[in-house]
């Protein structure tokens, strides 16, 4: 039980009613941005690319702002520069955190970033502290109630997935990051729409947490996600999916 899948979960079906677009839009245009200029400007030729896009489309970001955010990563239009940068912490009960964040001001964001973890019972740890604990995989989480999990397994598996996981009212599949895209077209393919699909750094291992330890988890996740220089937020707790709604 990875606690993983059920915040994704959790925090999707919440989406419709919290959605914050021009937030969601910032963070679509830096990925594509970055993606665009570590990879160049073909998404058929730069994976990372071809997600971001896909992403910002299904979060309904205008065709006209994607190519935009191409151009500057190109350097085809002038823009801002942004730098990519991983962070390390704890937080509540020792769970890791590994946090990649896309800055234009590198003193401003590691200085708001420590703030967030202070105030949240958590603390700015060395690079290298918490790596270690988290492995680069394709993680895709869909509903147990999309497909019976005998045949979900089978699709998964086939298509060149490593594990597929029970977690709850969730099945994780988990793949190779080479193996992402054809497990998800496969997926896809037999008519299950994930509620996650990305190249993830997936824990080793797990944290549970329980009452105060576990809501004040939440808080900082909460928070760190919130925050504009951040892209996406990775955490080795688990939390009861009841516990997790309730907050």
């Amino acid at each position: 039980m990875s606690g993983h899948s059920k915040w994704h979960s959790i925090k999707h079906k919440k989406g419709a009613t919290d959605a914050r677009r021009g937030k969601l839009f910032t963070k679509f245009i830096k990925e594509i941005t970055v993606a665009a200029r570590a990879g160049g400007g073909d998404p058929d030729a730069n994976a990372r690319l071809r997600k971001a896009v896909l992403d910002a489309k299904a979060g309904n970001m205008p065709n006209d702002t994607i190519d935009r955010a191409v151009r500057r990563g190109t350097g085809a239009e002038e823009g801002v520069t942004y730098d990519e940068i991983t962070y390390e912490g704890y937080g509540p009960g020792g769970v890791a955190l590994l946090i990649e964040a896309v800055t234009d001001n590198r003193n401003r964001t590691v200085a708001e970033i420590r703030h967030v973890f202070s105030k949240n019972g958590g603390n700015l740890g060395e690079s290298g502290s918490v790596g270690w604990l988290f492995e680069k995989k394709g993680y895709i989480v869909v509903e147990k109630a999309a497909k019976p999990e005998d045949e979900l397994f089978d699709i998964a598996i086939e298509a060149g997935a490593d594990d597929v996981r029970d977690d709850g009212d969730n099945v994780e599949i988990i793949t190779s990051p080479e193996n992402f895209e054809s497990v998800q077209s496969a997926i896809k393919s037999a008519g299950v729409e994930p509620q996650v699909a990305e190249v993830s750094m997936v824990p080793q291992n797990y944290i549970k947490l329980e009452g105060s330890s576990a809501q004040q988890m939440l808080r900082l996740m909460e928070a760190m996600e919130d925050h504009d220089d951040v892209q996406r937020v990775y955490a080795n707790f688990d939390i009861d999916e009841a516990e997790m709604a309730a907050a």
